[in-house]
């Protein structure tokens, strides 16, 4: 009976051993499974992505016919159709002034680094706008504002979705970042070659420059400090910020506002001050232009949109002063030179700035 017990006692320590190694086993397995759980399908994974106009992943934009997929705009009219005044073709949709295309290159400086983007233009569009008048008609009493001709050009209807096809992709070029939007779109507009127009208007009898539409800068690559400060305007303002133009009579002369902190911006206006007639850092308005001159009247405060506002810790504030102050200065020691090098490389600047 003993020899009996003493193997019953072996078999019982064997079978129990095993018990415990399958459910050790089983714990571990289990502890791995909701590893993944909380880690891989949790702590590590990255929130569905956005666009560059803040709409979600794998959604149609409000703006037709756009849609974010990974985070990339793309046209797609199959799924989100077409505004009622252009006309489907596949996943495109399409203006009767989409004719007699080229290819645009547009250069733009961001962080140091000189980038290009590309662009097809029409010559249908361009022509179209050079064909509408100049005039706006108004009510007896009522008197002609500056910025009603603005936003006629800017407001355009057919011109919009070809503007809008370059303000996507420059959402598509930073889409976590509408402040990158906004540098690269400064920078860009900044680039455009400063340059009239050969068309004249009789205007009540006077004979004046034409004035470009936003689209027609893109497409001749070329236009005025008011001209260029339109485009810029469209692409500010169609991103999300509360832009204003800011109009020197005296001068003649007309740039971008932005809307800002309030010890940042212009005259104490709420708006920073962005030139456009050429590379410039943002909120600076000590500039000299070309024959050496400088913007000494008060200038008019013309509000064009509602929106987003610069953040105060911007760098381009500190940028700009120092900028100023070390071109005041008659000699610069090695490291004030540096600095200035760097900051000329920064934001792409050169030279004077045409004034019209």
């Amino acid at each position: 009976m003993g020899d009996g017990r003493k193997k019953e006692g072996k078999f019982t320590v064997k079978k129990t051993f095993k018990v415990y190694s399958l459910v050790i086993v089983f714990l571990a397995l289990l502890a791995f499974v909701l590893y993944l759980v909380l880690f891989s399908n949790g702590h590590n994974v990255k929130p569905a992505p956005h666009c560059g106009d803040g709409t979600p992943n794998n959604t149609c934009s409000l703006v037709k016919p756009y849609y974010c997929f990974n985070g990339f705009l793309a046209d797609n009219a199959s799924v989100c159709g077409c505004p009622s005044d252009l006309i489907k073709q596949g996943n495109l949709c399409t203006s009767i002034y989409q004719k007699e295309s080229k290819a645009g290159v547009f250069n733009y400086t961001l962080d140091g680094k000189k980038h290009s983007l590309k662009l097809e233009l029409y010559g249908g569009m361009s022509n179209y706008l050079s064909g509408l008048s100049g005039y706006i008609t108004y009510s007896a009493g009522e008197q002609a504002q500056r910025s009603d001709f603005t936003l006629k050009r800017i407001n355009n209807q057919e011109e919009y979705p070809l503007l809008e096809s370059l303000v996507k992709t420059i959402q598509n070029l930073a889409p976590n970042s509408t402040l990158d939007q906004a540098r690269i779109a400064i920078s860009l507009v900044q680039n455009i070659p400063w340059g009239p127009s050969d068309k004249k208007l009789n205007f009540y009898g006077t004979i004046v420059d034409y004035s470009r539409y936003p689209y027609q800068v893109l497409y001749d690559n070329k236009g005025l400090c008011g001209e260029k400060s339109e485009l810029l305007a469209f692409i500010l303002r169609d991103i999300g910020y509360s832009v204003a133009l800011f109009y020197y009579p005296n001068e003649n002369h007309e740039t971008v506002g932005i809307k800002c902190p309030l010890r940042y911006s212009l005259n104490g206006t709420g708006y920073c001050f962005v030139e456009t007639s050429g590379p410039a850092i943002i909120s600076d308005s000590n500039l000299v232009y070309s024959n050496g001159v400088t913007l000494s009247s008060n200038p008019q405060l013309i509000i064009l949109s509602k929106g987003m506002a610069l953040s105060d810790n911007l760098p381009e504030y500190k940028d700009a002063k120092t900028f100023t102050s070390l071109q005041n200065r008659v000699w610069l020691d090695p490291v004030s030179s540096l600095i200035l090098k760097n900051l000329e490389r920064k934001y792409g600047l050169r030279g004077s700035y045409n004034l019209t």
